[in-house]
């Protein structure tokens, strides 16, 4: 697709806030289907999730939560459909995780689009691309740069991204480096949309392995990614778990307010 510049804004979708941060309540196919009406009418719009983690980010750094103001933010994850349920009485109507759903949007649809890839290391990109194109090969797709590039390099990067205008950009860095550079880098005369995916290419790849069905059916995949890499992951799930609940509990009864707290999260 050769993309334009965007449109007027189009008002938000129906959302729940959590933490101070909207998120779309919507359906599986409802997703999809908006979704693929940014790409279809090149409406440029960044998309970004909210799991328990990503909520303690932003409660912690102000930069960031200003950031996914920008986003259309989806629900990722059983912590903020318990934090829905407490706060807003029902949970999400669905569970929009990036893992499964980025790549369930790229297979909707039908016509051609470039798809690009920016972040993890080289290898797992291009692993990530290899599997987007058995899935959905009717699109083209790209790896732009792994992860690693120096400030020296981004403009370059920028550049590039530019020249090739894709519809689809995957901006694997980590949080909230990923989120606060597509909010910082790119706007509608890059591409169309800016999609945040954490560790997607690593799953993608197969080099970072995904839990069984069964765990992700359970809604424990956290567990077993704890499992799998306790020393990198245990503070985000054994600390920032309690953590993610506790200041939900503290929003209910009126003793947290958005975009109060200074001191960062490690």
């Amino acid at each position: 697709m050769n993309l334009q510049p965007s449109p007027p804004p189009q008002p938000r979708q129906p959302s729940m806030e959590i933490l101070g941060v909207p998120v779309v309540a919507m359906g599986w196919q409802e997703a999809l289907d908006i979704l693929g009406g940014y790409l279809r009418n090149r409406f440029f719009m960044p998309v970004g999730f909210l799991n328990a983690h990503n909520a303690n980010v932003a409660c912690a750094d102000r930069e960031f939560a200003r950031a996914l103001d920008s986003f259309l933010v989806l629900p990722d994850g059983v912590g903020v459909d318990i934090a829905a349920k407490w706060l807003h009485g029902r949970p999400f109507p669905a569970n929009l995780n990036g893992t499964d759903f980025v790549p369930a949007l790229i297979a909707s649809i039908s016509s051609p689009l470039k798809v690009a890839l920016l972040g993890a290391t080289q290898e797992n990109a291009g692993g990530a691309a290899e599997q987007l194109s058995a899935l959905a090969p009717q699109h083209e797709y790209r790896v732009i740069h792994d992860g690693y590039f120096t400030k020296e390099q981004e403009p370059d990067i920028i550049a590039d991204i530019a020249d090739y205008r894709p519809d689809i950009l995957l901006v694997a860095m980590g949080v909230p480096r990923q989120e606060l550079w597509i909010e910082r880098n790119l706007t509608s005369i890059h591409c169309t949309m800016p999609i945040a995916v954490g560790a997607l290419l690593d799953f993608l790849s197969g080099r970072v392995p995904r839990a069984p069905l069964w765990v992700r059916r359970l809604r424990l995949e956290w567990l077993y990614r704890l499992w799998i890499e306790p020393g990198r992951l245990w503070r985000r799930y054994v600390v920032g778990n309690p953590l993610f609940l506790a200041r939900v509990l503290a929003q209910k009864f009126g003793g947290y307010r958005a975009g109060t707290e200074r001191v960062r999260d490690a």
